[in-house]
């Protein structure tokens, strides 16, 4: 009876820790699967539709540099207890806590944009009209706010989550070749044509989809809105690193799909891309549809909500979504804001959208160094980091990705000048 009692007493153990670990989870995946939002479905569609299966490889590679990125807010936000915004502007004064700020605000309103381009696109293959769409939208990310508590509002984000995994089976249903995957996967080169303008386009395109500066704002945000403590960073970094797989694998699905059935075929979006394939394949194409329209949903609300934490950070506002909107008015009211001002765009004729929804991340990309570089002399800070500062190999795997991203935006400036110079 004595080892009847052990096993379960050990079995009583591993269920506690399990809820714990389910317990902790949830900034580190939400905003890595937000991450995959409307402009980033429609990057990995076009991808596909326009190389195959060939950038497979490229795609792998930025799971690691994502994760290696985010898991620094982990840190930060858990030991400072202060959100990303809050933490420049104490670090490095007003004049860089202002540019960081006013960075986020433009990367972040024509991201909302993307947002709600992505929706009522996807809504429009079902034949919903665009002012009911954005209607819709507003009322569903108005409700998701208002409970007044963080947990409620990640568990419904979380749910979000889940949905967005909606593509998964559709990889399943093209047959793809299996020693198709495995070449473009681990094998680096160049599809066919080599390395043109085009293709350096949708390089960059995929680097600002995969790694933007909101993320940055939005993970540090939450994770102090969730009060995790340091005790919780380890669980936070594995957090981090299921959302950086699932990140890698919800855009790995899309690009085979797209480079299965869409190959050679001129896509401007994703909606497109779900358009073209319905014919072929009406389930796929739904799912496609469906898939698109929860990512314009779950990127809209985190995006604003970075914004939102930001602003509150910097103004001395209260700041939670703890708190209700009585006691955090100005917190709610520029989530709002956020939300009508890009869903008012939309709406209006004859917007460059699409255009828009490319260019944003390419925008994102070339932005992002600067928000790096804050990222790690604050996390090279002993006085206020302690234990947790900087590893020699973390800050080796960062500065590269830092000096690669501003290559690449260095690179990519020369060839709109001259664009001749790729062919």
């Amino acid at each position: 009876m004595y080892w009847i009692s052990k096993l379960i007493h050990r079995i009583r153990r591993i269920n506690r820790r399990t809820l714990l670990f389910l317990g902790m989870l949830g900034p580190g995946i939400i905003v890595m699967v937000a991450d995959n939002d409307a402009g980033g479905i429609t990057t990995y569609t076009v991808t596909g539709a326009k190389y195959g299966l060939h950038l497979l490889w490229f795609l792998i590679l930025l799971g690691p540099v994502a994760y290696y990125v985010q898991e620094m807010t982990v840190r930060l936000g858990t030991v400072t207890k202060r959100g990303h915004a809050e933490a420049i502007f104490s670090a490095f004064g007003r004049f860089w806590g202002w540019f960081s700020l006013l960075d986020l605000v433009l990367t972040d309103w024509l991201t909302m944009i993307t947002e709600f381009v992505g929706m009522t696109a996807a809504l429009s293959i079902f034949h919903v009209p665009p002012l009911l769409t954005v209607g819709i939208c507003w009322l569903l990310m108005g409700a998701m706010i208002m409970s007044g508590r963080y947990w409620t509002w990640e568990k419904i984000a979380l749910l979000f989550c889940a949905i967005n995994l909606i593509y998964i089976p559709a990889a399943f249903m093209v047959h793809p070749s299996v020693k198709d995957i495995a070449f473009n996967s681990l094998i680096p080169h160049l599809p066919p044509g080599g390395f043109t303008n085009d293709l350096f386009f949708l390089l960059m395109a995929n680097i600002g989809t995969t790694i933007a500066p909101w993320m940055l704002f939005f993970q540090q945000s939450s994770v102090v809105d969730k009060e995790l403590k340091e005790k919780d960073i380890k669980i936070g970094k594995a957090d981090t690193a299921i959302g950086a797989v699932l990140t890698v694998v919800v855009a790995m699905v899309l690009i085979i799909v797209c480079g299965t059935l869409l190959y050679g075929t001129p896509v401007d979006d994703a909606a497109a891309a779900a358009t073209k394939i319905m014919p072929v394949n009406r389930t796929i194409g739904t799912l496609i549809a469906i898939g698109l329209f929860d990512a314009g949903l779950l990127g809209a609300v985190c995006i604003s909500l970075a914004s939102s934490w930001a602003f509150g950070e910097v103004f001395g506002w209260a700041h939670s979504l703890n708190k209700k909107v009585k006691e955090a008015p100005w917190f709610y009211a520029y989530y709002f804001f956020d939300l009508l001002l890009a869903g008012t765009v939309v709406l209006i004729p004859g917007a460059p959208l699409v255009l828009i929804t490319l260019f944003v991340q390419v925008i994102s990309t070339t932005l992002l160094p600067a928000a790096l570089v804050f990222l790690i002399l604050l996390l090279n800070d002993k006085k206020t980091m302690g234990r947790y500062t900087n590893t020699p190999w973390q800050n080796f795997a960062n500065v590269s990705i830092v000096v690669v991203i501003i290559a690449l935006s260095t690179m990519y400036g020369i060839s709109v000048l001259f664009p001749k110079l790729l062919g």
